[in-house]
């Protein structure tokens, strides 16, 4: 019970630092996508569960594993091309990632439910340059456990040991993301 009022407590303070509440959208659309609620939940070091292994192939083929950015905090962020809310945060992310690479923090797009062709026309047009890999069949989230992404999109943070140490559900904003990715570096210090 006190694990849940502390992510509770956690996700209402990061709303209300941020200035993020629950998303305008409905659950559902006519495109078939889930959005997420808003809401954001940050755990403390000591609640992170065990380190997660994520690999796949990357949108021009190469194989990408997660292991291989061992010691660096990894954002990941689910998305699909027809998902319309992931177009309106693309640029977000992006410009996150921007601000962050020379922090040593990774981002990485899960994209799921896709062809690769619009895949890989959703990062032209949006000018994604972070990797992203495919889950086809959406059995890559499975790895998150009960914190997997349960919207599109959603955005886990992993701490520097691979350990999910935030989620949003639904659309992020890149002053958000700076929010979240600095609680993360800071638990980190």
């Amino acid at each position: 019970m006190r694990k849940v009022a502390a992510l509770v407590f956690a996700g209402a303070c990061l709303a209300f630092l941020t200035g993020c509440g629950a998303s305008s959208t409905s659950n559902t659309s006519d495109t078939g996508y889930i959005s997420g609620d808003g809401s954001t939940v940050l755990l403390a070091p000591e609640e992170r569960g065990e380190p997660i292994s994520l690999a796949g192939e990357t949108l021009d083929g190469t194989p990408l594993d997660i292991a291989s950015w061992q010691g660096k905090p990894v954002v990941i962020n689910l998305w699909a091309s027809w998902c319309g809310p992931c177009r309106s945060e693309a640029s977000e992310l992006e410009n996150s990632y921007l601000q962050f690479k020379d922090q040593g923090v990774e981002f990485l797009g899960l994209n799921t439910r896709d062809g690769l062709a619009a895949a890989k026309a959703f990062n032209e047009r949006f000018k994604v340059s972070y990797p992203s890999i495919r889950d086809k069949d959406g059995q890559l989230t499975l790895v998150f456990g009960n914190l997997g992404p349960a919207a599109t999109p959603s955005t886990i943070i992993l701490d520097s040991q691979g350990r999910v140490a935030a989620r949003i559900l639904g659309p992020t904003t890149e002053s958000e993301l700076r929010v979240v990715i600095a609680a993360v570096l800071e638990s980190e210090s």
